[in-house]
């Protein structure tokens, strides 16, 4: 059986500083109580979601409830990141929100291209960004319903 949404973890891929700490404040001012986890660079998702590097011997049967990701990564690109994910089948059906300053059209082709669940541009206003989140963490944590675990 699945834990309830609001102890479930939320993977934030960013290596942008200042977006880790907005989006940790928007989380603390709409009282989304979910354990956010960031992984710094794409390689560093990659290890914590499949148990490897500096994640070895993490239980990688604990999948977190969506992944936050933004496009511009050092190490490994978020397309390539999202690639992987939506590649292998113990974590395709993750819901994968691309969160990030680009609003290329290429970039959004290709992110739904790849499997994305939803992509969303990161607003610049610090009240907006905190809207987005709240509305984010509403949708895929209380009233998405997830696939059962088997």
């Amino acid at each position: 059986m699945q834990e309830p949404a609001t102890n479930r973890v939320i993977l934030l891929v960013e290596d942008n500083p200042s977006d880790v700490d907005l989006t940790k404040r928007a989380f603390e001012k709409k009282h989304l109580a979910n354990t956010l986890v960031v992984a710094r660079d794409g390689q560093d998702a990659l290890d914590y979601l499949f148990g490897v590097g500096a994640y070895a011997g993490r239980n990688v049967a604990d999948l977190p409830a969506c992944i936050l990701l933004d496009l511009k990564l050092p190490k490994v690109d978020g397309a390539t990141v999202l690639q992987t994910i939506k590649s292998d089948k113990r974590t395709r059906l993750i819901p994968v929100i691309v969160l990030t300053s680009s609003n290329e059209p290429r970039d959004v082709l290709k992110c739904y291209d790849l499997g994305t669940n939803s992509y969303i541009r990161k607003p610049v206003n610090f009240d907006e960004f905190v809207e987005a989140v709240s509305h984010l963490g509403l949708y895929w944590l209380m009233l998405n319903q997830p696939p059962p675990v088997v």
